[in-house]
């Protein structure tokens, strides 16, 4: 999967007396702050998370979730968890896509952090299939609960979680501060997004840590939001309710503060591509801003006072590249290090190179597959255009080597 590519919409708004109880993280006796190391994947912040006191998972740590969520009922099978309600979870036109559960009075401890019970929406299967499209062992995801509790300090770069008490903040003066809405429990940012030479917005925009893409924008929320000329159409990422189809182009700018980010890449979702009946109540926006944009800053969230302070790193100049090759793939097996092609984009350097959805890499640039993981392979398709990229795959039994020059289409 691009990092672009893997939108984590997870809108998740319970009927209130389904979580109708007491919840809360605090800090463990005699601390006042905690740091604990994260993974970064995909641009998505995978925070360590022990269950009950006793399964050891990984969570994904996202803004645009009301409560938590853990992916596969097997694990609160065999901690014997009790489900206090079913759910069946809608995608479009009302057809059925999954079930779920939720249980009651559930304990999550991060390291230095401890809790005193939570409610928990449990996914009879693991229907995002993150752990095979991250490359690496996710479970769950962890939201407002730990937002609302805490500052929390994301150092991208350092993969470094910062935890506090609102009392205990200081903010420096290197970091710029903006203003955040916590509406329906999601953080929300007011920013100019310069579409072109001639039309600027001021879009609100959720702030979605669990989103890997730079910039989303709805062109149905307003009418000077416009899909630019130049587009390519793409799967632009997977939700409860399937995939997510739309257009991928460039808007002139986007502007945070005092900083510019030029030629930023923005998805523009078909209508209705994203419907999920988990939306109920969702705030009116234009659209969101995710993690290729905030991993470009070390990002503090303060919601109690509704502020985001934001601090450049070395990755904010970076120029924005969407999918160079055209390729999206997933990691395969026990140990996540088989990978399989599950998308082509029409006309992009892969698809003119003849490579297929459903081929098997088994070689890049002379690097057996089996030595990388997803994020490696997915840096070699994204590293610049016109890269040669070498491919030894396997399709129906046969090993085929085909080659192309990474391209930006856009």
């Amino acid at each position: 999967m691009t990092r672009q590519g893997l939108l984590v919409l997870l809108f998740i708004c319970f009927v209130q007396e389904s979580i109708g109880q007491t919840l809360g993280f605090s800090l463990a006796e005699g601390k006042t702050k905690v740091q604990i190391p994260i993974e970064i994947s995909n641009n998505l912040v995978i925070v360590p998370v022990v269950v009950n006191g006793a399964l050891p998972l990984k969570f994904i740590l996202d803004t645009g979730v009301r409560t938590a969520i853990l992916t596969q009922k097997g694990f609160s099978d065999l901690l014997n968890l009790a489900y206090s309600r079913k759910l069946s979870i809608s995608g479009p036109g009302g057809v059925k896509v999954i079930d779920a559960y939720i249980t009651n009075n559930v304990s999550l401890e991060l390291p230095g952090v401890i809790s005193r019970g939570h409610a928990m929406l449990v996914l009879e299967e693991d229907y995002l299939e993150l752990r095979n499209y991250l490359g690496t062992d996710v479970h769950g995801v962890l939201g407002y609960e730990l937002f609302s509790r805490f500052i929390v300090k994301i150092d991208y770069e350092k993969k470094l979680l910062t935890l506090m008490y609102p009392e205990r903040f200081r903010p420096r003066s290197r970091y710029h501060v903006l203003p955040i809405d916590v509406q329906d429990t999601k953080p929300y940012v007011t920013t100019p997004v310069i579409l072109n030479d001639t039309t600027k917005v001021m879009a609100k925009l959720l702030v979605d840590s669990g989103a890997s893409h730079g910039l989303m924008l709805e062109p149905d929320t307003d009418e000077n939001i416009t899909v630019p000329s130049h587009t390519v159409s793409s799967i632009i990422g997977r939700g409860l309710g399937g995939e997510i189809t739309g257009k991928v182009g460039r808007v002139k700018a986007l502007q945070l503060g005092p900083f510019v980010l030029d030629n930023a890449i923005a998805n523009f979702p078909d209508p209705n591509s994203y419907f999920d009946s988990l939306k109920i109540g969702s705030t009116p926006r234009n659209g969101s801003i995710g993690g290729e944009v905030l991993s470009r800053f070390t990002v503090v969230f303060n919601f109690s006072k509704g502020q985001m302070f934001l601090k450049r790193n070395a990755s904010l100049k970076k120029p924005f590249y969407y999918n160079l090759s055209g390729l999206t793939v997933k990691a395969k097996g026990a140990r996540l290090n088989a990978f399989e092609i599950t998308e082509v984009r029409d006309g992009s350097a892969a698809d003119k190179a003849g490579i297929s959805a459903g081929d098997e890499i088994i070689a890049i640039n002379g690097i057996s597959a089996s030595l990388l993981n997803l994020n490696l392979m997915i840096g070699y398709f994204n590293f610049k255009p016109g890269k040669q990229i070498n491919l030894l795959i396997e399709r129906s039994g046969e090993r085929l080597k085909r080659s192309f020059r990474l391209e930006d289409q856009i």
